[in-house]
């Protein structure tokens, strides 16, 4: 065993040399080479001028399109200007209608980080003021968007990475030299399904080949018994993945990719790093930052409620720095034979679905993670085309032959007609939303609605909880977003910072001792959350009104209100069980989800180019993935299954 590790390392090593090698070769001898290295998935080439290849980019995409592999070019560190000089370079030459936020030179990297509220302004036309930034200073300029809102998440995600920067660089390293080996030839590929297979929660799939191994999500379970639950507690645990039942050593983990910021897809990942994961957590930018947003606020709020949450905020920490993030339909070596591809998948900011080339053609697989495939105010429509694909993993959540979701503008009607009645009343109407992708769908809906100029009645709506700073997060990352939305950012009319909204600051007591209006409060499920404590004041008048306009698992306290239950027992402020009568009415309006219904599901897989050879459906209730599965069988004519949590499926 001992000898066969030493002889891939020593076969690793002479493939490094031979691939960096062929690169001195390709690159123009006036550019000075000094040396290449691996950095995560990337070849970094350090030169001592690069003048020439900032001028010509043609020379640097021939070689990558030569070595398919993404190749980056950087000044060597003894020729770069110095940080004083360099930053009085570049705020000559970025115009100040950009509003630079900061600039920050990272010697480790090469690269100076500059921090700006308009940065096409930084970028230039064609990138000609990155161009001329490299070309006078010698640094590499990396930029990046100042949300038009605060956010401490974002400034935290920041300043880490670059507090880090250090050991990012050290990691980055070590990630690349084990993903750049001579590629091996796989015989078989296999599939497990670890967790949301035949129901909603804890997503989590393991694929293997004899020389890989890595896993897409890994999350937690929506349930309330989910919270503050120590793992391995000495039964079936339901809330989270079954990584120890699939006999799999976190060590042996090549890579954890995370197709969005939803609980249920990342809350287990940092419970990896508190047992001794150290590798690559592969997601989108967006992704990475709304993920430090969610699993910190899960840590609070299980203790807040007394329990003892799974890891603490060192673990997310290290988690975060372990991130590499990816833009949409870049192509990523995350293994010597695994490539990975995110495209946009419509649920929430940055969600993507995950495209992986296996070996030289061997296989094709895309994995839908949570998707939508039609309208929204926020995203465009999940992509359906695809290079090649073998096998389909797609979301069933709502996959049943009953879920058929009324047209949105029908749905949008019945909204604003419901809070109309309600606040005509005199009553108040609560809205639970997940923090994250509902929250921002359901603000651009009521700014239509309820803050143009042919509105009906004015009505102030109030935020609460975590919205106001996932929206923030929203306003870094507009490319993300449906053009129109893009744009209103780009010229500073962020819809999430209309006058209709008023953010809740410190006590809630201003809400209710107002008149009529409406609140989006965060907790979704009402498992926990700003959206409860709403409900504990507001339930027992008739008057008010609790509208749901997105998924509730099947024991959540959403989905008991929505089945029609009376009387519920929730803690007070002691943390003692009080009754609570539910006189207002309850209320939930279709059409808002970020997920597929049954019609838009089959849509994409009808559309899918090419088609799927075999299909599997997972994330959904056990009756609809059955259903959702039998039906696509039946039209396709392929193999169509609804897998079991713990079923390994050979799929080459």
């Amino acid at each position: 065993m001992e000898e066969k590790k030493e002889k891939e390392v020593q076969n690793g090593k002479q493939h490094s040399e031979e691939l960096f090698e062929r690169i001195k070769s390709m690159l123009p001898e006036e550019v000075g080479f000094k040396e290449a290295e691996f950095e995560g998935p990337d070849i970094i080439v350090y030169v001592s001028n690069p003048r020439k290849i900032y001028e010509d980019d043609s020379v640097i995409r021939n070689i990558a399109a030569s070595i398919k592999k993404k190749l980056v070019v950087r000044s060597d560190v003894n020729h770069l200007k110095d940080p004083k000089e360099s930053e009085e370079i570049i705020r000559q030459l970025i115009p100040e209608q950009a509003v630079i936020a900061s600039i920050k030179f990272v010697p480790e990297f090469s690269e100076v980080y500059i921090e700006a509220l308009k940065p096409g302004l930084v970028i230039g036309k064609a990138g000609s003021m990155l161009k001329a930034i490299a070309i006078q200073t010698n640094w590499t300029p990396k930029v990046f968007r100042t949300p038009t809102m605060h956010s401490d998440t974002l400034n935290g995600v920041r300043q880490l990475m670059y507090n880090e920067r250090d050991f990012r660089k050290k990691f980055l390293t070590t990630v690349g030299k084990n993903i750049n080996k001579p590629i091996m030839k796989s015989e078989w590929l296999k599939a497990t399904a670890l967790g949301g297979f035949r129901e909603v929660g804890r997503s989590s799939l393991l694929l293997e080949t004899p020389h890989s191994k890595i896993i897409i999500d890994c999350g937690l379970s929506p349930e309330p018994s989910a919270k503050g639950m120590e793992a391995n507690n000495g039964g079936e645990n339901r809330a989270f993945p079954y990584l120890d039942s699939a006999n799999l050593s976190i060590n042996e983990l090549d890579a954890v990719v995370l197709t969005h910021a939803h609980m249920d897809h990342i809350g287990f990942v940092p419970y990896l790093f508190k047992f001794g994961y150290n590798g690559p957590v592969y997601c989108t930018p967006p992704t990475r930052d709304l993920s430090a947003l969610l699993l910190n606020d899960y840590i609070k709020l299980v203790q807040r409620s007394g329990g003892t949450p799974l890891y603490d905020e060192k673990d997310v920490r290290k988690m975060l720095t372990h991130t590499i993030t990816r833009d949409f339909t870049e192509v990523t070596n995350i293994t010597d034979e695994l490539k990975l591809t995110y495209h946009n998948s419509g649920h929430i900011l940055g969600s993507a679905t995950v495209h992986l080339h296996v070996g030289e053609g061997m296989y094709n697989i895309v994995h839908t993670g949570d998707m939508k495939y039609g309208f929204t105010r926020l995203f465009d429509s999940a992509i359906a085309k695809y290079p090649r694909i073998d096998a389909l993993f797609t979301e069933s959540t709502y996959g049943g032959q009953n879920d058929i979701t009324p047209n949105r503008r029908d749905s949008e009607a019945e909204l604003v007609e419901t809070i109309k009645r309600t606040i005509t009343a005199g009553g108040k109407v609560l809205i639970p939303l997940f923090a994250v992708g509902r929250s921002q769908e359901m603000m651009l809906t009521l700014e239509a609605m309820l803050g143009g100029e042919n509105k009906e009645f004015s009505v102030p709506v109030y935020l609460d909880g975590m919205i106001l700073e996932a929206s923030a997060i929203h306003t870094a990352y507009p490319e993300y977003l449906k053009e129109n939305v893009r744009l209103r950012i780009l010229n500073n009319r962020s819809p999430f910072e209309n006058e209709i909204f008023e953010v809740v600051k410190g006590e809630r007591e201003q809400v209710f001792d107002k008149g009529p209006c409406v609140i989006l409060a965060s907790g979704g499920m009402m498992n926990g959350g700003a959206s409860v404590e709403y409900f504990k004041r507001l339930a027992d008048d008739e008057k008010n009104t609790l509208i749901f306009v997105g998924y509730n698992s099947t024991n959540s306290l959403g989905r008991k209100l929505q089945n029609g239950v009376k009387e519920v027992a929730l803690p007070d402020s002691d943390g003692h069980l009080v009754p609570i009568h539910v006189k207002m009415q309850v209320k939930t309006i279709e059409g808002f989800s970020g997920h597929s219904d049954r019609r838009q599901l089959l849509n994409f897989v009808d559309n899918l180019k090419p088609k799927p050879k075999s299909i599997y459906t997972m994330h959904g209730e056990e009756s609809k993935c059955e259903d959702l599965a039998r039906i696509l069988g039946r039209i396709h004519h392929v193999d169509s299954r609804a897998p079991m949590n713990l079923d390994s499926i050979r799929l080459k």
